[in-house]
C-alpha cells in the first residue's frame, strides 16, 4: 500500500534532526503516534513468539556484532538513561548509529524503548531513542534471553486463563451431564411407575 503525500511528508520530517523543525506540535503528535503504534506491534510480537527466534531486520547479525563490539559491557536488561542520553554517551552512540545510515531504513526515526525489558511500555518505563538504537538493544535482548521474561509471563497468564476457562467448561459439561442423568433417572422411574400401574390394572379381576 502506497503512503499518501501527507504521510510521506511526515516521514521526511521525522527523519530530520530536531533543529530542522523546532517544536512544531503537529510533527510531535505525528511522531508520538507512529512511535506508539510501533511499540504496540513490537510488544505483541515478543509476547506471542519466543523472542530468541525473532529477526527484526535484514541485518540483525551486523547490528548485534557492531553493538557488542562498541558496547560490550552495556547492561541491557535494565537500561540506565544516562548511558543513552548523556553527552558522553551520545558521542559514543553517534558514530555507531551513522554506520547504519542507508543500511537500516529510517535508522534515526524516533522510537519508544523500554528501560526495564521485563516490563511493558509505561510512561515510567519508556524513553525515546533513534530506531537503530532500539534495534541494537532489542536484538541483543532477544539473543541474550532477556526478553524471554515478557514472552513467558504472557504465555503463563494465557495458559492460566485457558485452564480456568477449560475448568469452567468442564464443570458446565459435568453439570449438564448430571442433569441429563438425573432427568434420565426421573424418566426411567416414571416409565417404571407406569409399567407397574399397567400391570396392576391388568391383574384386576372383574
Amino acid at each position: 500500500m502506497e503512503a499518501s503525500g501527507e504521510l510521506v511528508s511526515v516521514a521526511h520530517a521525522l527523519s530530520l534532526s530536531a533543529e530542522s523543525y523546532g517544536n512544531d506540535p503537529d510533527i510531535e503528535i505525528a511522531w508520538a503516534m507512529r512511535a506508539m503504534q510501533h511499540a504496540e506491534v513490537y510488544y505483541k510480537l515478543i509476547s506471542s513468539v519466543d523472542p530468541q527466534f525473532l529477526k527484526l531486520t535484514k541485518v540483525d547479525d551486523q547490528i548485534y556484532s557492531e553493538f557488542r563490539e562498541n558496547f560490550e559491557k552495556l547492561r541491557i536488561d535494565v537500561l540506565n538513561p544516562d548511558e543513552l542520553k548523556s553527552e558522553s554517551a551520545k558521542k559514543k552512540w553517534r558514530p555507531f548509529c551513522l554506520k547504519f545510515d542507508g543500511i537500516v531504513e529510517d535508522f534515526n526515526y524516533g522510537t519508544l524503548l523500554r528501560l526495564d525489558c521485563s516490563l511493558g511500555y509505561t510512561e515510567e518505563n519508556t524513553i525515546f531513542a533513534p530506531r537503530i538504537q532500539f534495534f541494537a538493544i532489542e536484538i541483543a535482548r532477544n539473543r541474550e534471553g532477556f526478553n524471554k521474561a515478557v514472552y513467558t509471563s504472557v504465555q503463563d497468564k494465557e495458559g492460566e486463563k485457558r485452564a480456568e476457562n477449560g475448568g469452567k467448561k468442564g464443570a458446565d459439561r459435568k453439570g449438564e451431564k448430571e442433569r441429563d442423568n438425573k432427568g434420565g433417572e426421573t424418566k426411567k422411574d416414571a416409565n417404571k411407575g407406569g409399567e407397574t400401574a399397567l400391570s396392576g390394572r391388568q391383574g384386576i379381576a372383574f
